[in-house]
């Protein structure tokens, strides 16, 4: 079985620990830091083919794999008010990048709810979960 990096592992962690109200300003320092896709990777107007279509907060994904093996992910969150979107894209972002094609499909699909909560609706909780599908999906097409 293969292990999620210790970072994400670490936030998992910090998750459960953390009363709701705490969850809600740690996912906006996540939001805060996120960084939108550079220049040398894509530019607007993104190809269609990278729009996470079940996501409200118009997501966009990008997996590039590296030399190595391992990926860089990056991302584009076109809703001023995708709070969420951005929080999880920076997320993956920062736990992910770096890391080989078995570590990113190992994420489960629970990653959503184990960081947003049950109460999660479920427009926003299936616009999440079609980041992390593209993630894996690009990841996969990028092994090839």
């Amino acid at each position: 079985m293969v292990e999620l990096p210790q970072e994400l592992k670490n936030i998992l962690e910090d998750f459960e620990m953390l009363p709701d109200t705490d969850r809600q300003m740690y996912l906006l320092d996540f939001s805060d830091r996120f960084e939108e896709v550079p220049p040398h990777v894509a530019t607007r107007p993104f190809p269609e083919a990278h729009h996470v279509k079940e996501c409200e907060s118009d997501a966009y994904v990008w997996v590039k794999p590296r030399p190595d093996g391992t990926f860089d992910l990056y991302f584009a969150v076109e809703n001023p008010q995708g709070v969420s979107a951005r929080s999880f894209s920076k997320i993956l972002q920062d736990t992910l990048t770096g890391q080989p094609l078995e570590v990113i499909n190992a994420v489960p699909d629970t990653l959503v709810t184990d960081l947003f909560g049950r109460g999660i609706s479920m427009g926003k909780g299936l616009g999440l979960q079609g980041i992390l599908r593209m993630v894996k999906f690009y990841a996969n097409q990028g092994a090839k």
